[in-house]
């Protein structure tokens, strides 16, 4: 297709996005629409920290990527966190609290060493930014925390998590952010990746699978339904709340109907896409 026949953009989405609308429309809607602030949490920030770290780690020579190099990153990286949001220095109330926060950082990065050699890796890409645009004109995006690539043309995409590895029921909701990111580079390589890896850091689990074609068209149909569910959501402006296990963790209850709150009147906005910052301390993507 030449770019005089590129599909006009219709939107953007990214999975975690995505994964908002599927969890709650008006989760989607405070956050997309309203862009509404939300209280970095300890947890969140510190799969910043932990993220920063993997990313500089390759920075190093091979024979250098160590345990002990890796942890000796953590406080250069939290000061360059502190740089950009000095308001995360609020998140501990003394000292002491800060250091068991780092220390759970540290084991963090053990369980990854304990998952695979960095010495014998060279990453192709790291935080590689990615979008496509579908026939239908929406456009995906988002960003891979390692792709890897084989002397044979391979694709290995890498996410780390800072949580800990989904139960069974939940693995297929784990799976379509990679699935997601999979329709990308087949979209823009023309290549399906061989393996997708999630790497959970918080209980040393890790969880693969192999895509094919047919996997990816229908995640491209799920993502354009879910996009065409957004669509009449706008068009409506209703916006469903839905109770789940996760509104435990939501900074919107005090205005969420299902808890007894009311939403303010929906702005007149189009829906654009978080930051790379605001995915990282804002988001579940850990």
């Amino acid at each position: 297709m030449s770019i005089s026949e590129s599909p006009a953009i219709v939107g953007s989405l990214s999975p975690s996005r995505a994964g908002d609308f599927m969890t709650c429309p008006l989760l989607y809607r405070f956050r997309v629409i309203d862009q509404l602030p939300e209280r970095p949490s300890a947890a969140a920030v510190r799969g910043t920290l932990v993220h920063a770290v993997l990313e500089r780690l390759y920075d190093l020579p091979a024979a250098e990527r160590t345990v002990m190099a890796a942890q000796a990153l953590l406080d250069p990286q939290w000061s360059r966190l502190l740089e950009h949001a000095p308001e995360y220095s609020k998140l501990f109330a003394d000292e002491s609290e800060r250091e068991a926060w780092v220390g759970q950082a540290r084991k963090m990065l053990e369980r990854y060493f304990a998952l695979e050699d960095p010495s014998r890796l060279e990453p192709a890409q790291r935080e590689l930014y990615v979008e496509a645009v579908l026939d239908s004109g929406l456009m995906l995006r988002g960003y891979i925390d390692r792709l890897d690539v084989a002397p044979s043309g391979d694709l290995r995409v890498v996410d780390y998590k800072t949580g800990s590895a989904p139960g069974p029921d939940f693995e297929a909701k784990a799976l379509f952010q990679m699935k997601f990111y999979a329709l990308v580079l087949w979209r823009l390589r023309g290549t399906v990746p061989r393996l997708l890896q999630l790497m959970y850091l918080g209980n040393g689990e890790v969880l693969r699978y192999s895509p094919d074609e047919a996997d990816l068209l229908a995640t491209e149909r799920k993502v354009q339904a879910l996009w065409e569910a957004i669509e009449r959501s706008l068009t409506t402006r209703e916006w469903r709340a839905r109770r789940s296990r996760l509104c435990d963790w939501c900074d919107y209850q005090a205005i969420c109907p299902e808890w007894g709150g009311t939403p303010p009147p929906v702005p007149d906005r189009r829906p654009g896409d978080t930051t790379r910052g605001a995915r990282r301390a804002a988001t579940d993507e850990l």
